[in-house]
């Protein structure tokens, strides 16, 4: 396995790893699945996205969405990270992840946080391993298929632009 920056033609590969996600109902309140097309809009020069490749195939992906239109919080991204279901437990997720915090740190970015919910054991676990530290609980942050879901906020310091 090897992790790399992505590039809009691993859009295809992006969107199928996230439909899954999306499917599998247990990392995201998502519900419409994602287009390639939709995938490319992310490429934005600004948030960086990264995959994980395995004899020529993505196989994981992890990328920073803009946190809030406010200035002064610039340098703070919220990010993601999914891993297809046939690679889960191999280490791909650390990989993607461990790139992505180069590449956040290496964009400016001072902050990466996101939310997870709370029985999503794997993501907390791996998330924690990398230096996250779970600030707290939103509890009945939203509402999935018809049920409310509670999340953690993480949150990670990158400490080269502090």
């Amino acid at each position: 396995m090897q992790s790399r920056a992505a590039s809009p033609e691993d859009a295809e590969a992006i969107a199928r790893i996230y439909n899954e996600g999306i499917e599998e109902r247990i990392a995201t309140f998502e519900t419409s699945l994602r287009t390639a097309q939709e995938i490319k809009a992310w490429f934005d020069g600004t948030h960086p996205v990264v995959v994980v490749e395995e004899e020529a195939e993505v196989i994981s992906f992890a990328n920073t969405t803009a946190y809030s239109a406010r200035e002064c919080y610039s340098g703070v991204a919220e990010f993601s990270v999914y891993t297809a279901g046939k690679a889960r437990g191999r280490g791909a997720g650390t990989l993607a992840m461990k790139a992505l915090l180069e590449a956040a740190e290496e964009a400016g970015f001072w902050k990466l946080i996101a939310r997870v919910f709370v029985e999503n054991t794997p993501s907390r676990k791996l998330l924690l391993s990398l230096g996250f530290r779970e600030v707290g609980v939103h509890e009945k942050h939203a509402k999935l298929d018809g049920k409310w879901r509670d999340v953690v906020v993480v949150e990670r310091l990158l400490p080269a632009n502090l």
